[in-house]
């Protein structure tokens, strides 16, 4: 990684910049305040492809492709930039299986090879049914799950086994269903958690049979409903999975999240289901207000969703989850007769949005090689009674922190100076402190932690050497 006086990565910050820097707008204010921090800007951050980064828990969400909503081609040169490792995709049995006992798996093939092509590593999500077998769905049968019919259930246990038989060496994780506690993703029936862990008990066996080392992730909740987790425990489904995932949409990310993971742990240790991982396996939120999906009523922009990302993501990382996977690669044009404008890239023509700069430049510095760390001590005085969070970290045997304001997006906070206290020793490890603003990817020389910015949005501390490493 280097700093550069050149726009970074190959698409540049130009891009970025002019979404966001309009005459007026806040993110001009904010840079305002950086300035009277005495803040010296030093460069830009150089971002690394996906193929140049050996592991990483980010990944990007390559979701509904069953449905074509969008052309998957068209965001791969995009996706190999991005720097993530990991891709959900969405496998959909009903387009697999047009013909009963006809499998075509070659939209998945050409979706597969892609990602691993340019160094993303894709994560089946396994789910929905399939019209052949449930006369009543549409031709998606999005939803609608086999476990109420005989027939179907046979069915669906066949096309898993020749799913996993096909990408047998090319998927490892494997998920069963998305969101069985919604309504609209357990058809006909009502959702109900001991049905969900009899479908988990019952696939899980078929992949595992032909997928040596099949990685098996359960749940995909909508939320994190604790007592939907615990009653799946309590019907065995700790035999059968290796982690356990969730999709926490919030407007603000981090309210009541500490909460929430730490009681899901305690759940999985009172189970005897500790080694059980988390996965944050779907989360995203809208550029634009009127978006179809989650976070849909709110006055949503562009650099709103590029600040939130940075804040999920960090949120996850901070909390030590396994994974964090960003919902989605492109908006979903025509999803459910609107667009899901939670895309990194936009719909109309494929071009990067804010939020894509935002998650390139956490992926510089979030790969593997970086560890959580606990800063202390670590404080931001003078807030004037704002709410603040931070995470400490270590990468390459160096400390890094970000912290940031804890303020609802909509309310848009005025970025301020306040006072950053940091432990004699990490400053020892941090002779040349440097400040990363992950939403532009600009670099900063400290002079002094008297006067930093806080912003609605992480901030980060390193030394200097570990962005020119």
């Amino acid at each position: 990684m280097k700093i550069t006086r050149r726009y970074f990565g190959q698409w540049g910050v130009r891009t970025a910049v002019a979404a966001v820097l309009t005459p007026g707008s806040l993110w001009a204010q904010e840079k305002d305040v950086f300035a009277a921090c005495g803040l010296k800007p030093i460069g830009k951050l150089k971002t690394r492809p996906s193929a140049a980064i050996k592991a990483s828990p980010l990944s990007v969400g390559y979701e509904t492709l069953d449905r074509q909503h969008f052309d998957p081609a068209k965001t791969y040169e995009h996706a190999a930039q991005l720097g993530v490792k990991w891709a959900r995709v969405q496998t959909g049995w009903a387009r697999c299986e047009k013909v009963k006992g006809v499998y075509e798996f070659g939209w998945i093939d050409e979706v597969v090879d892609s990602l691993l092509k340019i160094g993303i590593q894709p994560w089946f999500n396994l789910g929905y049914g399939n019209p052949r077998y449930t006369p009543k769905a549409d031709e998606t049968a999005v939803g609608w799950v086999p476990v109420f019919d005989e027939e179907a259930m046979k069915a669906w246990l066949a096309y898993t086994g020749k799913l996993a038989e096909h990408f047998q060496g090319r998927v490892t994780h494997w998920e069963i269903w998305n969101e069985p506690n919604h309504k609209g993703f357990w058809r006909p029936g009502e959702p109900d958690a001991a049905s969900y862990a009899k479908l988990v008990a019952q696939t899980a066996p078929v992949i595992r049979e032909r997928v040596p080392g099949a990685v098996i992730i359960g749940c995909g909740f909508s939320g994190i409903p604790h007592d939907l987790f615990q009653t799946c425990l309590e019907n065995g489904l700790a035999k059968h999975v290796d982690k356990v995932s969730y999709h926490p949409y919030r407007s603000i990310p981090e309210q009541g999240y500490d909460k929430d993971v730490r009681k899901l742990r305690q759940i999985l240790k009172e189970h005897d289901a500790g080694h059980v991982g988390l996965w944050q396996g779907e989360n995203g939120c809208p550029s634009q207000k009127g978006s179809s999906g989650a976070l849909s009523q709110q006055e949503w922009t562009e650099e709103r969703q590029a600040k939130w990302l940075l804040r999920r993501i960090l949120s996850d990382l901070r909390l030590e989850i396994e994974l964090t996977s960003y919902f989605l690669i492109v908006d979903l044009v025509g999803y459910r007769g609107r667009t899901n404008w939670k895309g990194l890239l936009r719909g109309a023509d494929y071009t990067p949005k804010p939020a894509y700069f935002a998650y390139q430049n956490l992926c510089v510095l979030f790969d593997a090689e970086t560890s959580r760390y606990k800063m202390t001590p670590f404080k931001v005085e003078g807030t004037g009674g704002v709410k603040t969070a931070a995470a400490g970290f270590k990468r390459h045997g160096k400390p890094l922190v970000a912290y940031w304001a804890v303020y609802n997006l909509m309310s848009d906070m005025r970025a301020r100076q306040v006072k950053i206290v940091i432990g004699e020793n990490d400053k020892a490890q941090m002779p040349k402190p440097v400040l990363l603003d992950p939403l532009t990817g600009q670099v900063y020389k400290i002079s002094t932690f008297e006067t930093l910015p806080l912003t609605d949005y992480p901030l980060i501390i390193a030394e200097e050497g570990l962005l020119t490493s």
